[in-house]
């Protein structure tokens, strides 16, 4: 069935022929990235890949908002699903492995949605000047940072912040973290993407400290 006016509301901020064209890549479903490609797949895109070899357990329930009934299901199949009752449109692929640094391949965007900095260094080193737009989203219990690279300047900038001495954000996702928290990070990273569709610049950096009610954007320049 072919729903022409699913997006009839979100035309004007999520132009149908970028969407048409984009072929998005979210390594990690846990948190943060299961939201990410909920949204993606709400929003419209076209295609989405899935990457995480990990299962669902019972932990992940509150946090990651995964169903009782996916417990003990491969995260990506489990997601899946659900973003094909999103939208019964979109092509999904599924990788239940690990990432790998040549052997991986990616769509023109990438969520960077993993829980360390040596995870997120790998993928970067190995997806720079393969992307078109790079959005990668940290989280420690309620402080959440959203970092963008869509060119040289903002790639520089994204290499400086990947050393293990940020402690606020080297520690696991999953060790303290709430549904609407990743919620909020999941929708400042879609946010950069429609940024990025639109031809508008993006913000290279984003920090917010919900507890605090504080919000921070570092500049490149």
């Amino acid at each position: 069935m072919i729903h022409s006016d699913r997006d009839v509301r979100q035309r004007s901020i999520l132009p149908p022929e970028a969407l048409a064209e984009t072929s998005a890549t979210v390594v990690g479903v846990g948190a943060v990235g299961r939201q990410v490609a909920l949204q993606l797949a709400a929003i419209g895109v076209a295609r989405l890949q899935l990457i995480d070899f990990d299962t669902v357990e019972e932990v992940n329930l509150a946090a990651q908002g995964y169903l009782e009934s996916d417990l003990g299901r491969l995260k990506v199949e489990a997601t899946a699903d659900l973003c094909c009752q999103l939208n019964s449109d979109i092509e999904i692929v599924v990788d239940k492995s690990r990432f790998r640094r040549m052997s991986t391949q990616v769509g023109n965007v990438l969520f960077a949605c993993v829980d360390s900095i040596d995870t997120r260094k790998l993928i970067f080193e190995s997806v720079r000047g393969r992307v078109k737009l790079y959005v990668d989203g940290r989280m420690s219990a309620e402080v959440i940072r959203v970092l963008a690279v869509n060119d040289q300047v903002s790639g520089d900038h994204y290499t400086s912040t990947l050393f293990p001495a940020a402690e606020a954000f080297a520690g696991s996702c999953t060790a303290r973290s709430t549904i609407f928290a990743a919620n909020i990070c999941a929708g400042f990273m879609v946010s950069q993407f429609a940024r990025w569709l639109r031809r508008m610049p993006v913000d290279a950096d984003i920090t917010l400290n919900l507890l605090a009610s504080e919000m921070s954007i570092a500049t490149t320049a």
